[in-house]
């Protein structure tokens, strides 16, 4: 009898959130990295002026395929610069988006990018 209830009761499971990280070798601000990633996919800045900003990947919607955000360097060290590429479909679709951002990137700008996984 409780049983239904606490189903009800339950929180819905957060969607799982896949990663794949590339690296830049360029200092660069997080606000004009952050720019500069909306501007190669044709895309733009969320949540602005937040602790997580994000650009939305793919044309999708944050949960709800791939997304980007921006990692920088703690104070005082040198770049390089993070940016996490997340997907809520699996892991390989998170890579392939973040190598498809990577190619997008070297293509807009002179930044020298690597993969932070095994292509």
């Amino acid at each position: 009898m409780l049983n239904p209830l606490r189903q009800k009761l339950r929180r819905p499971d957060q969607p799982a959130e896949y990663c794949a990280t590339i690296v830049v070798m360029s200092a660069v601000t997080k606000v004009d990295a952050l720019a500069i990633v909306a501007l190669a996919v044709d895309g733009r800045v969320e949540q602005q002026r937040t602790v997580r900003p994000f650009v939305l990947l793919d044309g999708a919607q944050r949960g709800d395929g791939a997304w980007a955000e921006i990692e920088i360097p703690k104070f005082g060290e040198p770049p390089p610069l993070a940016i996490d590429v997340y997907s809520t479909v699996s892991d390989d679709h998170a890579r392939l988006q973040a190598l498809t951002l990577m190619a997008r990137l070297e293509s807009h700008t002179g930044w020298s990018i690597r993969p932070d996984f095994d292509v």
